[in-house]
């Protein structure tokens, strides 16, 4: 990684998952290692941050006006209101390339109806743009105590490897809630198919779910394989230094495979749109040799 280049985290979970204590927790850390953060909220609903954002969507979009105004319902009041904040974008990303020199990580909070923001168009356009201009990392936040039992486990790893294959960017699973229950069960779920197996026959569910888990748990296999995976406290800030090493291999990985791709698919882009051009060209030529000489009725 450059010594100047900058590093965007965002971090996305689940409602509930812990996911915005712990940004304060990471807030804190750096501001403890006198690297100050960059943080930016984008997540329209919140009534309270526990830490103080730099950019903060709320000072553009009224939520609550936007939900009366266009009568909608939570969830269409969230989308709407990332929909009006994306077409600041430029502004922010203006903003955050002031800071990029002095700045070593930007910090991005987002609804915590997760949904809203992978699958919605605003929330492909601001990450793509993230990733266009910096080393870009998606953080997926678990609530560890909840995902004690396979199904809720298998529901959770289901939703990273969509976020995942949606966004293909480099990507970390963090296992918050540390302190209640430990997140070795999951490493152990994840490595040895065996002792999932063994962890759905203790539970005292219906035969097709156990078959159907069963055969998820394959199909993750490899997904598993290259999943890197740091357990963490937002409550006591355990596993801090190895979130930021993982963070590091995830930014190796975007210098190694994601630029490089995104790069391609650019060039093939500019590659497709001359050509194009020159077609229309073509039968614009075309078009003028056929009624080259003709008379235009008027």
């Amino acid at each position: 990684m450059s010594a100047t280049e900058p590093v965007n985290i965002i971090m996305i979970g689940m409602a509930g998952s812990g996911k915005t204590t712990l940004m304060q927790r990471i807030n804190a850390y750096l501001h403890e290692k006198k690297q100050a953060p960059y943080v930016v909220n984008l997540d329209p609903a919140v009534g309270k941050l526990p830490f103080q954002a730099n950019i903060d969507i709320r000072d553009t979009v009224d939520y609550k006006q936007v939900m009366s105004e266009y009568n909608l319902g939570p969830n269409g009041g969230i989308l709407t209101s990332l929909n009006l904040f994306t077409t600041k974008l430029d502004q922010v990303m203006g903003l955050v390339e002031k800071r990029a020199s002095t700045t070593k990580y930007f910090l991005y909070d987002t609804p915590g109806q997760i949904e809203i923001f992978t699958w919605s168009a605003s929330g492909a356009i601001i990450t793509n743009t993230l990733a266009a201009t910096y080393p870009t990392v998606v953080v997926y936040v678990v609530d560890t105590p909840r995902t004690a039992s396979p199904a809720t486990f298998m529901s959770n790893m289901m939703y990273a490897c969509s976020i995942l294959y949606k966004t293909q960017m480099p990507f970390l699973v963090a296992f918050n809630k540390t302190d209640v229950v430990g997140h070795e069960f999951a490493v152990e779920w994840m490595e040895d198919f065996e002792a999932f197996q063994r962890a759905l026959q203790r539970q005292e569910e219906e035969s097709f779910m156990n078959s159907l888990m069963n055969s998820m748990s394959l199909v993750l296999d490899e997904f598993y394989s290259h999943l890197r995976v740091v357990g963490v406290s937002a409550m006591t800030g355990q596993g801090m230094e190895e979130f930021f090493d993982k963070v590091g291999e995830a930014v190796g990985e975007y210098h190694k495979e994601f630029r490089p791709r995104m790069q391609r698919q650019m060039e093939e882009k500019r590659e497709q749109e001359k050509k194009d051009k020159e077609e229309q060209l073509r039968r614009l030529m075309q078009d003028l040799a056929v009624t080259e000489g003709k008379e235009v009725e008027l």
